[in-house]
């Protein structure tokens, strides 16, 4: 059993493809309005994600509109602490508003990277995380310094792999900016997804596979061809055996299915 999420809500409703993938993913990172997005369109997301039975986070993120949150930056860690605490409150409203609730947290492009392995930024992350809602799910890289601070900070951390980015030889993504980070090969993706999921491992560029703790997988919603990419995906994991269900039961909405805690890379 696995969980598919994707980065929604990060741009006009009309021309994205965010209504297709709440017909396939089963949980949705909606963005808070910081690194994209604004209220109208995260009322509209999470009103698609309660038709579609989809469970809501919070995509929180560097304030960056114009580099996307892509960039890093260097925040003091008190200002982080609230920028964060301030994009899950704001979604909690709006998500209320349609019937949903904020169930989890993913920080997003940059500040996700940097939270890896900066411990400062991340327990500011964390001290958030935890003021909004003791016991909070989040999302990270399996073994990163932002899963071993969020569990110190009584949250549930939760372990992530990505369909469509190529890893590292050290298991972190290889940034965007380098050839062949961002991979668009449906069939090739969904191949490389279900042994994941099989495996419990990723692949790096050096070919080596190396033992991850995996609970969900990222499609992007930005990715070109995103929407076919899911939807093969999802048919590749069911086909595969491998049954599709959020990481937090809708029904219960805060119990995770998977209390998953990352080792220390330490």
């Amino acid at each position: 059993m696995v969980d598919l999420n994707a980065d929604l809500g990060e741009g006009p409703w009309e021309g994205t493809s965010d209504e297709a993938l709440l017909g396939i993913v089963t949980s949705a990172n909606v963005a808070c309005g910081v690194h994209a997005g604004d209220a109208e369109t995260m009322r509209r997301v999470c009103a698609a994600a309660v038709r579609s039975g989809v469970v809501v986070g919070a995509h929180v993120s560097y304030a960056d509109r114009s580099g996307f949150g892509r960039r890093p930056m260097s925040v003091p860690p008190e200002e982080l602490a609230d920028l964060v605490l301030a994009q899950l409150t704001s979604l909690a409203g709006v998500a209320s508003s349609e019937g949903a609730s904020v169930d989890y947290c993913k920080p997003h492009g940059a500040l996700y990277t940097t939270i890896a392995t900066d411990e400062e930024q991340a327990t500011a992350v964390a001290r958030a995380c935890a003021a909004f809602r003791p016991g909070l799910p989040v999302l990270g890289l399996p073994g990163s310094v932002w899963m071993r601070v969020a569990t110190r900070h009584g949250l549930t951390a939760v372990g992530e792999a990505f369909a469509d980015r190529a890893y590292a030889a050290d298991a972190t993504l290889v940034p965007r900016s380098a050839p062949g980070a961002v991979l668009h090969d449906a069939a090739a993706i969904t191949d490389r997804v279900v042994a994941m999921v099989r495996s419990g491992s990723v692949e790096m560029v050096t070919g080596e596979r190396v033992a991850v703790d995996i609970a969900s997988i990222c499609v992007h919603g930005d990715t070109p061809g995103a929407v076919a990419i899911a939807r093969s995906v999802r048919a590749g994991l069911e086909a595969a055996g491998i049954r599709l269900a959020p990481f937090v039961r809708a029904d219960t909405q805060t119990t995770p299915l998977h209390d998953r805690r990352c080792a220390d890379p330490e």
